[in-house]
């Protein structure tokens, strides 16, 4: 009666909260750094920022040059004009290409320090002339050249204060005003923000109509009236509106994860909207002289309990999300949550509020029993609900078997181990990533910064010993200190057999003898990498591929033994090993949210139906779902990722709202002294109706995100979907199966 006096202040009130979010969704800017969604305390991002702080920033840009031979003419004048290009630039302060990159000889007693490639060879015996120095030079083969010669790099470090996207759009330009035959691929940190900045930007833009529209389709098809329609709509409208506000005017940004905030809204928001107009159209055929204020009063009183109880069922599991480290999967559990509350609150307001102004409808021969032939979902869950009735134990066992089979993908399961599968396969940024795995001794990398007297020859030989060590295991491309460069002019100054060859000298002096050598005829600042002005700290820079945190793990622990017991040691650091961390993150992220969200519905469900069976028995379907999707994740090869992660509690909070939907119906029908063979046919055939649009919408609004630009938000949308048919499966199939063999005694109290 609140609702029918009041129902224009509901009306306006909507309409005003409306209008309030347009403005902070004006100011909402994106983050497409992932790095950043970890906290700032992570032990990693500490040891990074120490190493950043002495050697500056390192974000390093791969450009990739792929030809049948890069010391054609063409390619190296293209190479040529690039690299001056980029040595202009203030936005880096690094530039490696073969004109770059040094070769360091001897002459007469004297170190001669020149570029790889002085002059572009004009004749074919002077370019077999270069090919072979170049093999002989290990700080350009296999570094920014490959071993047969297809591919050359130029390597960047941006220092830029640019927009990652202005930064990669003055890069285009440059490679447009220097065309060439030659097939180019760019990799980098920067490049991988620009690009997921852009693919947020078009998902954002593109999901939401699309959802919105295969929404109000679905809902047409499902009530096959204007109400059914436009009402759930403008509650599942007036929620992503409150949801998405909520993300600038917490101070937060919009991450590739807060993509699926508008689609979890269109998925779940219209829920509670798809009960009431279901109940709505039931009591329309069952009593067509109730008055549209009776159906309303009638339809309010019965659902609000189940709604709201589904609903606080279903912000509690989302809300595991706020137990996860990633930052962006916390702030999606603050937001969804609000966003869903606010569904809930429109539903049992907004509609009824509108509702009252509105004739009733058009009554739906096909949900009458009393027609000849009556609707095919009916016909379905009548056959459903007779097969669940006579063979309860088979249907059980089924369930069993299924699980037993999908959980042996276990000893598959992955965790990404880094963030390479965030654009698709065929993308630029991953075919470059490939090359550079396969020919130039991969992507990652590790720093190990020491602390003391960088010319002291004891240091600098166990630095070297570390690199020996080092490049021994199969997965490590190259490393390289001011240790290598020692005994690269060792090499030049001295002659193969000599004492001192091809090792670090005996004395301070010495050292520093080799360090004036290589100042008079090259560039001191070729050492800034490697060590800082005053020789007092020095890195060991790693270079490896790996395709696994075992792998990642197995490096680091070479390393750590390695450098146990050297006093000289700082920290060890690396934008890998903040990957590393972030993979490691997201695997307890999702064991702390599933833990949290899965013992707080079983604690909700034994309070909402006042017995502890009723907390096991309805935390049975997302048992049943949770093992059998991460077991499918282990058979398909679908790994664990930022998105992916967010699974259990999304699902969770989904799926437990059938089983409370089935509960509260075999509830209502024991209270007529129904047996429960009978109780569970007129559960699946009335409340199964609506228990199944609710599902089918969830599904097809989840759908969406298959035109996603990025493939892990794909596989997060294959999964929620399979994850939602088997919690509905279990909800029809397998809790009335129990119900009927055991009983319960919580249903009849």
């Amino acid at each position: 009666m609140f609702i029918i006096r009041h129902k224009w202040l509901i009306i306006t009130l909507a309409a005003v909260i409306v209008i309030s979010c347009i403005f902070p969704l004006m100011n909402m800017s994106i983050n497409s750094d992932l790095t950043s969604y970890m906290p700032d305390d992570m032990p990693s991002k500490i040891n990074n920022d120490k190493i950043e702080q002495v050697f500056g920033k390192s974000d390093p840009l791969l450009i990739v040059f792929e030809t049948d031979d890069v010391l054609n003419d063409s390619t190296l004048r293209r190479i040529k004009a690039l690299s001056k290009e980029f040595n202009r630039m203030k936005d880096f302060d690094m530039v490696m290409s073969l004109f770059d990159t040094k070769s360091i000889k001897g002459e007469d007693g004297a170190m001669i320090v020149n570029p790889v490639i002085k002059r572009i060879p004009k004749s074919d015996s002077q370019r077999e002339k270069l090919r072979e120095e170049i093999k002989t030079n290990e700080l350009a083969y296999k570094l920014v050249v490959s071993e047969d010669f297809r591919y050359s790099i130029i390597m960047l470090n941006s220092v830029t204060d640019k927009t990652d996207s202005d930064l990669m759009t003055s890069i285009f330009d440059l490679l447009d005003k220097y065309p060439g035959r030659e097939t180019v691929y760019i990799y980098g940190q920067a490049f991988l923000r620009a690009e997921a900045n852009e693919k947020i930007s078009r998902d954002f833009m593109l999901l939401l109509p699309i959802g919105m529209l295969i929404m109000l389709i679905f809902l047409w098809f499902s009530f096959r009236e204007k109400r059914g329609v436009f009402l759930p709509a403008i509650v599942v409208f007036i929620s992503i509106m409150i949801s998405m506000a909520l993300i600038p005017l917490l101070g937060w940004q919009l991450s590739i994860i807060g993509v699926l905030v508008p689609i979890m809204m269109i998925a779940i928001a219209n829920d509670y909207g798809i009960h009431f107009i279901a109940r709505y159209q039931e009591l329309n055929v069952l009593h067509p002289g109730m008055t549209m204020n009776e159906i309303v009063r009638d339809t309010t009183n019965y659902l609000k309990k189940p709604i709201i109880l589904t609903g606080i069922t279903t912000i509690v599991g989302i809300s595991g999300l706020v137990s996860h480290v990633l930052l962006p999967a916390k702030q999606m559990g603050v937001v969804t949550s609000v966003g869903i509350a606010s569904a809930i609150i429109l539903s049992l307001t907004f509609i009824p509020a509108v509702m009252v102004f509105l004739k009733k409808g058009i009554v739906l021969r096909s949900l009458s029993s009393n027609q000849a032939k009556p609707g095919f979902l009916n016909r379905l869950l009548f056959r459903l609900s007779n097969t669940v009735v006579k063979y309860p134990g088979k249907i059980i066992y089924s369930f069993i078997g299924f699980v037993i089979i999908v959980s042996l993908g276990f000893s598959h399961f992955k965790v990404a181990s880094d963030f390479d599968s965030i654009l698709p396969e065929n993308h630029s940024y991953n075919k470059s990533l490939n090359v550079a795995n396969k020919y130039f001794g991969g992507t990652k990398n590790i720093a190990i910064m020491f602390k003391g007297d960088m010319k002291d020859p004891k240091i600098l030989k166990r630095m070297d010993y570390y690199e020996h060590e080092l490049e021994k295991m199969p997965e490590i491309g190259s490393v390289n200190s001011i240790a290598t460069m020692i005994r690269i002019m060792s090499r030049a100054v001295n002659d193969p057999g000599d004492e001192f060859y091809d090792k670090i000298p005996d004395t301070r002096a010495a050292v520093a003898q080799y360090l004036e050598l290589y100042s008079m005829s090259g560039d001191p600042a070729d050492f800034d990498d490697f060590v800082d002005f005053d020789y007092t700290k020095a890195l060991i820079l790693i270079q490896y591929r790996a395709d696994d945190i075992k792998t990642i793990d197995r490096i680091i622990d070479n390393v750590k033994q390695l450098t146990a017991k050297d006093k000289n040691l700082s920290v060890v650091g690396g934008i890998s090993l903040i990957e590393k961390d972030i993979s490691k993150a997201i695997a307890t992220g999702q064991r702390n949210s599933l833990i949290f969200a899965f013992f707080a519905i079983l604690i909700l469900l034994m309070i909402i139906f006042k017995g502890i069976s009723a907390g096991l028995i309805g935390s049975i379907p997302l048992l049943f779902a949770l093992i059998s999707t991460f077991g499918l994740m282990g058979w398909l090869g679908i790994e664990l990722n930022i998105v992916t992660a967010l699974l259990s509690s999304i699902s969770i909070g989904l799926g437990v709202d059938y089983t409370i939907h089935i509960f509260w119906r075999l509830k209502s029908e024991l209270k007529m002294k129904d047996s429960y063979s009978e109780a569970i046919r007129k559960s699946l055939t009335a409340t199964g109706r609506g228990i199944i649009i609710n599902a089918f919408s969830v599904i097809i609004g989840f759908s969406v995100l298959f035109f996603s630009a990025f493939p892990l938000i794909r596989s997060f949308a294959f999964l929620i979907i399979i994850s939602i048919l088997l919690c509905l499966l279990s909800a029809l199939i397998l809790i009335p199966a129990i119900c009927v063999l055991i009983k319960p005694e919580f249903l009849k109290k």
